[in-house]
């Protein structure tokens, strides 16, 4: 498996992230869900990262740099890769891009329900936090972070 900065423009990333908008789409409101389009993911202050064996793409993720932190973004694997370490490599690689961009502190937002992903971040050294950014305080968000 091979983590590499990628684009979300690809059609097998853009694949794997409509499946994941759809997923989110169908477990929660439309004010409560908070992922980026992909032009949005191809904006500058965005790393956009792909796990890949060949020419499968396994799963995505993103850093988004908001200056004096960074913000996990766009984290899904494809069904069939899940149970693989698969999010566990690429939350590894967007720490890494954060180190390297100098960053204090990597937050998420992430949605109530969504128990495997919970236990990823935690596992990685994330902590329970308050909302941040633009986000605000609701039923179905869950907010981390991870001082760097």
């Amino acid at each position: 498996m091979i983590i590499q900065r990628d684009t979300p423009h690809h059609p097998a990333a853009a694949a794997l992230l409509r499946q994941s908008h759809a997923l989110m789409q169908s477990l929660f409101p439309a004010e409560a869900n908070h992922f980026l389009s992909l032009d949005a993911l191809a904006a500058p202050g965005i790393v956009f990262l792909t796990a890949r064996e060949g020419d499968t793409v396994l799963g995505t993720g993103a850093l988004a740099d908001h200056g004096t932190y960074g913000e996990v973004k766009s984290m899904f694997t494809a069904a069939e890769a899940r149970g693989r370490g698969v999010a566990q490599a690429i939350l590894e690689r967007i720490e890494k891009e954060a180190r390297g961009k100098g960053l204090p502190v990597l937050r998420l937002e992430t949605g109530t329900g969504l128990d495997a992903a919970h236990r990823l971040y935690r596992r990685a050294g994330f902590e329970p936090c308050g909302p941040f950014g633009d986000y605000e305080a609701g039923p179905y968000s869950l907010f981390f972070e991870k001082r760097l």
